[in-house]
């Protein structure tokens, strides 16, 4: 072929591609690389994949290649248009460009030029054979096949995906490997570390924040950062910043599967532990909550013969399946750190903590739910047997400030808004709701609804309406997919008012409405499960 229409073709493979497979990059990013979760995704992302705005575009392109005089015009008025209508969307949380996902878009960028040379030699033979043949069938083949190329790339982006992803598999197992051994010799070269192990279906990051604030009355602490609770994020941490000085290290244990925990234990050894709760999250994954709970006992056989591992006991399935070991339990009732005295409003929470040696604290905290305070709890447990007294533990208790969309409490002019919007589960949810309760004012809840249960999703999201229409005066569903159907179908059956059930595409317009809507006290918004672009 010519560089005449060479060239449109080049710019256009270069340019669209680019941009769809940015797309779908992004998407894989957010389902953590894993390829079951990324087309999960894609399957619920299916409409935007297959929309008008990526269609019309490869229509021009194909038009374009009917007539060669026309082509190198026309396909450039399909990128064009493609560039035009699929400008990307401000997301929640955007695409971050790791050194992983570079390497993605090289071997992307190799598999575009090796395609571009493939075709153009096919479309090359193809037209001299229609020219030794006398073939205008053939001469017109060889102008549509490198558009229809460019077509079935723009179409075929999340299989590319796929494709990179299997390419460069061998060497990412290179570099994770040599990440790995590189943190267990950091940790190996540490043999005086504590090492403590938190986990839970739910309250895992919020007890880990607290441990931290309260621990550091002693000790120098180091936790993993935000939400680096898998094995490869774990390696990360503790690479970028554990060092010698720190005498305890919190590491955060996240499981989608039987046998994560196991995995990260097996790189850390944990010498403590602690289990928050185990409930009905993951199970699109776990399958049963008999996984979930095996699972996060993962932690305790790790301990096991090493220290104590402390239990949430208000957690039933911990309670009534806890490890033939050294527990340490705490709660409301029998356990070692007893919990009682709870009072909670919408300015804060109060309670007292009775230590297995009989000693008594009354402590007091700005945050609220009682999750919070069953997180604390457990926090408090396990500062306390590392020494550090009750009656110290007080100020600092006062002082804790929540894990960041973990029942967070902002306040505006006008406005308060509980934003429990990471990662919600059905009991975590239910816990939300009931602090939503405890505020005098207009209280309007906010969701898109709950995920990743499995077979069992619409069933909880009904749940959840009707766990709404209990405490909430006002209920704005977010997005169209089933489950928010069930969620205001779950909200009628209990009680609210259609009219009090309110649709928004976004969380940005269903803040809009809560603000319009008219409150003679206060206005309290639960920002409930505001999920991430891949979903």
């Amino acid at each position: 072929m010519t560089w005449t229409c060479l060239a449109p073709l080049a710019a256009a493979l270069f340019c669209c591609g680019f941009f769809a497979f940015r797309q779908a990059l992004h998407l894989f990013q957010l389902s953590s690389y894993q390829d079951g979760s990324y087309l999960k995704a894609v399957k619920t992302h299916k409409k935007d994949f297959r929309s008008i705005r990526r269609i019309l575009p490869c229509i021009v392109m194909l038009l374009g290649a009917v007539s060669f005089s026309s082509m190198p015009w026309m396909t450039l008025a399909g990128m064009l248009l493609y560039l035009l209508l699929n400008r990307p969307k401000k997301a929640k949380k955007p695409l971050v460009y790791t050194a992983r996902v570079k390497r993605l878009l090289c071997c992307a960028g190799i598999l575009a030029v090796l395609w571009l040379l493939l075709l153009n030699y096919a479309s090359t033979c193809l037209l001299y054979t229609a020219l030794v043949r006398q073939s205008a069938a053939l001469a017109r083949w060889s102008l549509l096949l490198p558009v229809l190329a460019v077509v079935l790339t723009i179409l075929w982006e999340h299989r590319l995906v796929l494709l990179c992803n299997d390419l460069m598999s061998p060497i990412e197992h290179a570099i994770s490997y040599h990440y790995y051994k590189d943190a267990q010799r950091i940790l190996e070269s540490m043999p005086s570390l504590t090492v403590i192990g938190i986990t839970g279906s739910y309250g895992k990051t919020s007890t880990k924040y607290f441990l931290e604030r309260l621990l550091s009355l002693r000790y120098n602490v180091y936790m993993t950062p935000g939400n680096y609770n898998t094995t490869l994020g774990v390696v990360r941490a503790i690479r970028e910043g554990l060092r010698p000085t720190h005498q305890i290290f919190l590491c955060e244990m996240g499981a989608r599967h039987v046998g994560d925990i196991a995995e990260i234990c097996q790189l850390v050894h944990p010498s403590m532990g602690i289990i928050t709760s185990v409930g009905p999250q993951h199970l699109d994954t776990f399958g049963t909550l008999t996984n979930v709970l095996n699972t996060k006992l993962e932690l305790a056989a790790a301990v096991k013969g090493k220290g104590p591992v402390f239990l949430n006991f208000d957690s039933v399935p911990l309670a009534n399946h806890a490890p033939q070991q050294q527990v340490i339990s705490y709660g409301q009732e029998g356990v070692h750190y007893h919990l009682s005295d709870l009072r909670i409003d919408e300015n804060g929470s109060r309670f007292t903590v009775t230590a297995p040696d009989g000693q008594r604290q009354s402590f007091s905290t700005r945050l609220l739910g009682q999750a919070n305070v069953q997180n604390i709890c457990g926090a408090i447990a396990v500062a306390n047997t590392l020494d550090i007294p009750l009656a110290q533990l007080a100020p600092a208790v006062r002082q804790l400030e929540g894990a960041p969309h973990r029942l967070q409490l902002l306040r505006q002019p006008g406005l308060t808004i509980i934003d429990d919007a990471y990662n919600s589960n059905p009991a975590g949810a239910k816990n939300a709701l009931e602090t939503l309760a405890l505020c005098r004012g207009l209280r309007i809840a906010v969701t898109p609804g709950l995920v990743e249960l499995g077979e069992q999703e619409q069933e909880y999201n009904e749940a959840l309406g009707r766990q709404a229409a209990a405490c909430c005066h006002w209920l704005i569903t977010v997005g169209d997919q089933p489950r928010t159907e069930a969620i205001r179908q779950g909200a009628r059956e209990g009680g609210l008012h259609r009219d009090r059930i309110l649709e928004a595409k976004t969380v940005q317009q269903a803040m809009e409405l809560a603000r319009g809507l008219p409150a003679e006290e206060g206005r309290f918004v639960l920002l409930l499960n505001d999920l991430t672009d891949n979903y």
